[in-house]
């Protein structure tokens, strides 16, 4: 290993984990600061936008645009895989890479499976499926705070039982007592208002455009296995813990079936981080806009140090803890 490389000292280095944030995390002119220390930040976004076919920083600009599922996703991928490209050569190579939802693409991307170019255009189009599979819906997500993994999931089964019209179903299981839920108005809803009034817990509607991992997107995932068949997939260099079974896949089948069935099941999201755990990982390095996941590993059974990386400060703050 190149002794150049942050941590290298009489130490054992750390076991590190790469974990790359979904949709949520993005904020308007993410990285801005970093590219002007780091080329490679703009390269890399031109690099995507060449790929795409328009302006992806120049998206990043426009808090509408960024907003909206289809930019979105490309964004937040390139932005992931710019923040790693600066820091692949300056930290030691990680045992295990992850991702929240889209962040998973971005992980694969990052350990070589997937190239840069296919991997912006892939989540550019599961965006579009996205929206168009829950076009002239009123959808939504909730965060329920409170309660244990099992009695969302009974809640939302209840539900559903009750009235037909309602779609509901736990989309995230993101740590011990957080729990986000995703389907239409009338079901998500019905669910809000159990768990506030009848179990006296919370339950804080999201912003989102589309309702992720849920029933509502099985048509988006039927659509985007087509869309993967057609993108070449490479063994990880690094090994993906992916979302649907919190395990890393061994075989190229597995790990596109992996993504497909993601669309339309829940993220699980408190099951990864405890298998980083009992995989001894020392150190999570969130690499990409934000530090939703820094702030979801402080609330897990087992709480791994972790590091946002996307701004000049918090990179400044991991490299000192590396060394």
């Amino acid at each position: 290993m190149d002794s150049t490389k942050v941590g290298l000292d009489d130490k054992p280095n750390k076991r590190i984990a790469i974990v790359f944030p979904g949709q949520g995390s993005q904020n308007v002119g993410m990285l801005t600061e970093l590219s002007e220390e780091y080329p490679i930040i703009t390269q890399t976004f031109t690099e995507a936008s060449n790929a795409l076919g328009f302006d992806l920083w120049e998206v990043c600009q426009d808090e509408q645009q960024l907003n909206q599922t289809e930019y979105t996703q490309p964004a937040l991928l390139t932005a992931s895989v710019a923040l790693w490209r600066v820091l692949k050569d300056q930290v030691e190579q990680p045992v295990f890479m992850a991702g929240h939802s889209l962040g998973e693409f971005s992980a694969l991307c990052a350990s070589g499976a997937i190239s840069l170019a296919d991997a912006v255009v892939l989540v550019h189009k599961r965006g579009k499926l996205m929206q168009e599979a829950v076009a002239n819906q009123e959808t939504m997500m909730a965060a329920v705070l409170g309660l244990e993994d099992e009695q969302v999931l009974s809640l939302c089964e209840q539900i559903r039982e009750l009235d037909e019209a309602a779609s509901v179903n736990p989309a995230n299981f993101n740590s011990p007592g957080q729990v986000v839920i995703a389907g239409n108005k009338t079901g998500v809803e019905q669910v809000v208002e159990q768990v506030k009034n009848n179990l006296g817990k919370k339950a804080i509607p999201l912003k989102v455009s589309v309702p992720s991992h849920c029933e509502l997107m099985q048509p988006a995932s039927e659509a985007l296995q087509a869309e993967l068949n057609r993108v070449k997939i490479n063994e990880p260099l690094i090994p993906v813990i992916q979302n649907r079974h919190a395990r890393v896949e061994k075989t190229m089948p597995n790990i596109k079936q992996a993504l497909v069935e993601q669309l339309s099941n829940p993220v699980q999201w408190a099951k990864t981080i405890e298998e980083l755990a009992a995989k001894q990982v020392e150190l999570l390095i969130e690499v990409g806009s934000g530090n939703v996941l820094t702030n979801l590993t402080k609330r897990q059974k087992n709480v791994i140090p972790a590091y946002p990386t996307d701004r000049p400060e918090r990179l400044q703050k991991l490299f000192e803890e590396l060394s």
